[in-house]
């Protein structure tokens, strides 16, 4: 990876949100939504992004592309922090920057028709002349996400959830984007049709030289679509490393219990399951030290006032880190 090219670097991203209460309105707390988040994204290559509910991969998302604003950090493309662009700056960048939201019928105008969807952003970005040309770029979209031509002027309630996916991917793709965040894609699709979203995904990225950051809490979709994970706990990266090595050897004890979480297709297969005690805390006040203590089956004294930070295996060419005091990259207890 190191020879790869870095398309996004993320340094010591943070975002709060401030919580009011009082009959002023004063602020009276913060919640601590993402917590000095640094990583690289290398330009090809899918890097899924897990984790529990509430634990800030969507806000990571969201702050990446600024439709929310970081309270601070970077956010490096291609070398260049966006953070500092202007509007204007930021508008041209999007068409290299792209999202797919995990609710596609949430995303997508009930009013409007297909090409009215799909037509809209080559008119932002004023890239068809006409409405003839803008209607072959349309069905092009549209063949390029296996759905009929004859769909142009139909509305988004007449299609199947995974249609209306494949059409929301198609709008992602209209303006000929390098890299998508695609925020939890699948998760509102039956099983059946996760799959078939994922190898079209995976298909285009082929196709299209596209990079992907995947936010998903579904292990087994991300272990098939990138090519390394980020582990996420209540606003930080607790380990990072190749799908490979993370799902052979996961070195931190909340990776172990979401691995030990995944279902086996198998009856007469056993395995040991990692039960976690309580509930994620707060973000609105995170535990002292590690984060994780609480629940930790492994936590020890210094845990609850030392903070950890992520550290590689001894095997640097692996990249294989962790945010904690006993990681075991080698995979066993």
């Amino acid at each position: 990876m190191e020879n790869r090219e870095v398309l996004l670097s993320v340094r010591n991203l943070v975002k709060t949100f401030p919580v009011k209460g009082g009959i002023l309105g004063r602020e009276v707390g913060s919640v601590k939504a993402v917590q000095d988040v640094s990583f690289d994204i290398y330009r090809g290559e899918t890097l899924g992004l897990v984790g529990e509910s509430g634990c800030g991969k969507s806000t990571l998302g969201r702050c990446i592309l600024r439709l929310i604003e970081p309270t601070s950090g970077q956010v490096l493309f291609k070398g260049k922090n966006i953070l500092d662009l202007g509007a204007s700056e930021m508008r041209a960048l999007r068409r290299n920057m792209q999202i797919v939201f995990q609710d596609p019928f949430a995303s997508l105008n009930p009013r409007m028709t297909i090409e009215e969807i799909l037509g809209e952003p080559l008119i932002i970005h004023k890239l068809a002349n006409s409405r003839e040309e803008r209607r072959k770029i349309i069905y092009e979209l549209l063949d390029i996400v296996g759905l009929r031509r004859e769909s142009i002027s139909r509305y988004p309630h007449e299609f199947s959830g995974g249609q209306r996916q494949r059409i929301c991917i198609a709008r992602a793709l209209a303006v000929k984007p390098e890299f998508l965040v695609c925020d939890e894609p699948v998760s509102a699709l039956d099983v059946s049709i996760q799959a078939q979203i994922v190898n079209l995904m995976q298909d285009l990225q082929k196709e299209l030289k596209l990079t992907y950051l995947f936010i998903a809490h579904d292990l087994k979709v991300v272990e098939h679509i990138s090519n390394r994970v980020a582990v996420m706990y209540l606003g930080k990266i607790a380990e990072m490393a190749s799908a490979e090595g993370l799902y052979a050897r996961p070195a931190h004890p909340y990776t172990r219990a979401l691995l030990s979480a995944i279902p086996i297709p198998d009856p007469t297969y056993k395995k040991e399951r990692v039960i976690l005690q309580g509930d994620v805390p707060s973000p609105l006040n995170p535990p002292s030290g590690c984060h994780f203590h609480p629940r930790c089956p492994e936590a020890r004294e210094n845990c609850k006032q030392d903070m950890p930070m992520l550290k590689s295996s001894t095997k640097e060419a692996d990249g294989h880190r962790a945010a904690c005091h006993y990681a075991n990259f080698e995979g066993n207890r």
